[in-house]
């Protein structure tokens, strides 16, 4: 399909700890589900000096099935969480997604829904050399209605009561958006607790129909979404979500480098990574971060906690840490700071 297959593999202790983790998402209410309506194959490539007009060996190339949904699940992987790889994708390359995935190790469990068409193809080109990067993406072709009822037909059978739903990714507006929020609507009626970290009229109709447990915005989505700027400070931040809080019980704003703000009906708190690295790729930190986040909410109950657990993985997959590091060295070495906000200040 892409000629030769380079490397398609996370490392960390997926097996070791597969049927521990399984137990431990039984005690959390049930299982992890991420469901993608626009994934992709990402083809990442790594070199050293890479410019326009040359013609360069690059160092290292990887291929695998993605997707900002498809990304929280190998996140959650990386820390030795078991999850459900759902939503769409192209008939045409299926079989191969679903090897491509089972190299992984048996802590995503692909329940993909096929659809008709070919799944896109994203290219992240990393100078490391210049330390820069260039994406290339292509639109998704996937979603139609009929692919949307395909999909809320696999849903209805595939949640349950004390699942967890993630829905991450692009998702369609005009005349495709209320079957997209139909499909929160399904998981939502089977008892499902809902995360959504997508943007633009898809966020604003979930949002609006009062479905979410929680959000994850960035900054530039957060001010898409709310129709006005909001500087990027933490109380500001966290003022302009609180006015959510009627919809969603949880808004977690990622700031990029300068780390993340979660705001609650019981609290703000801002936080960052203390120790310094010079990233590799920004390439899906934010999807690191909503997967860290959950898995430390799940673990401990606790918001803060749970931040800090997110701004670690996040900082991981930016300095590569998620490709060549356990998730228990990088909890102990990474420093982050939390600091509670005033929401009246």
């Amino acid at each position: 399909m892409f000629g030769t297959w380079i490397r398609c593999e996370w490392s960390g202790s997926a097996r070791v700890e597969d049927m521990v983790t399984r137990r431990e998402s039984k005690l959390h209410g049930g299982r992890v589900i991420t469901i993608g309506l626009s994934p992709a194959w990402d083809i990442h490539c790594r070199g050293a000096g890479l410019d326009w007009g040359r013609h360069v060996a690059i160092d290292e190339q990887v291929i695998r099935p993605a997707g900002k949904a498809m990304n929280v699940s190998y996140a959650l992987a990386w820390m030795g969480r078991p999850s459900i790889a759902a939503g769409l994708w192209g008939l045409e390359d299926y079989d191969q997604m679903r090897s491509a995935v089972h190299r992984l190790g048996r802590l995503v469990e692909p329940r993909m829904t096929p659809v008709e068409g070919r799944t896109r193809q994203n290219v992240t080109v990393v100078d490391a050399r210049r330390h820069r990067e260039m994406h290339l993406r292509c639109a998704s072709g996937l979603t139609s209605k009929q692919s949307l009822r395909k999909l809320n037909v696999s849903l209805t059978r595939l949640v349950h009561k004390g699942d967890t739903c993630i829905f991450a990714g692009a998702m369609p507006g005009g005349d495709l958006l209320e079957p997209v929020v139909d499909l929160v609507r399904t998981c939502r009626r089977a008892g499902a607790r809902i995360l959504v970290d997508t943007y633009g009229p898809a966020l604003a109709g979930i949002v609006q129909a009062g479905q979410p447990w929680l959000i994850s915005p960035n900054i530039e989505e957060l001010r898409e979404l709310l129709g006005r700027r909001v500087q990027n400070a933490p109380v500001r931040l966290a003022a302009a979500a609180g006015t959510l809080l009627d919809r969603v019980e949880m808004v977690l704003v990622s700031r990029g480098a300068e780390g993340a703000v979660l705001v609650t009906g019981n609290g703000v708190w801002a936080g960052r990574s203390q120790t310094r690295r010079k990233a590799l790729s920004t390439v899906g930190c934010g999807d690191y971060l909503l997967a860290g986040f959950l898995a430390g909410f799940d673990s401990t109950r606790d918001p803060r906690a749970a931040l800090a657990t997110g701004l670690k993985v996040a900082a991981a997959r930016a300095w590569g840490w998620t490709e060549t590091r356990r998730w228990p060295q990088a909890d102990k070495e990474i420093e982050v700071s939390i600091i509670r906000e005033d929401l009246r200040a």
